[in-house]
């Protein structure tokens, strides 16, 4: 099956959401961005995480759909004091202004995809590795 891949926020869009998130190959895919909401597709490569980050004043949900990590979250970035093994089929649910990071610590891709409330990445953005989603300079 072909997916389209392109951020086609402000558009209704329907999709089998566990065979785009599986589909994604890439570090990060934008794929929606609406006025208030953002849907991007990530593919976590083993050993690798999302990057410790905090979303002022922006709630985020993560869906796993396949592989299995380790879940980070706590009030500042040297205070993780919550932690969450995850799997298939797990939800995340982070709050705005909380500190977290996800870990793949499998033997596979960890493929999940998120939703930001509102948005927190450019219309678009498309990051093929981890390290270019830290080069981006709309990222920092």
């Amino acid at each position: 099956m072909s997916f389209d891949f392109s951020d086609r926020g402000k558009n209704p869009v329907v999709e089998n959401i566990e065979e785009w998130t599986k589909a994604n190959e890439n570090f990060r895919t934008t794929v929606w961005t609406g006025e208030k909401m953002q849907m991007t597709l990530m593919t976590i490569q083993p050993g690798d995480d999302i990057g410790l980050e905090v979303h002022e004043g922006i709630d985020q949900f993560l869906r796993i759909e396949s592989g299995k990590g380790l879940c980070q979250m706590g009030p500042s970035e040297d205070k993780l004091d919550f932690e969450a093994e995850v799997a298939d089929d797990f939800a995340i649910f982070v709050p705005a202004n909380m500190w977290h990071n996800v870990t793949n610590t499998g033997e596979e891709p960890l493929k999940l995809y998120t939703l930001y409330a509102g948005p927190d990445h450019v219309p678009g953005t498309v990051h093929p590795t981890h390290e270019d989603a830290e080069n981006d300079p709309n990222e920092q």
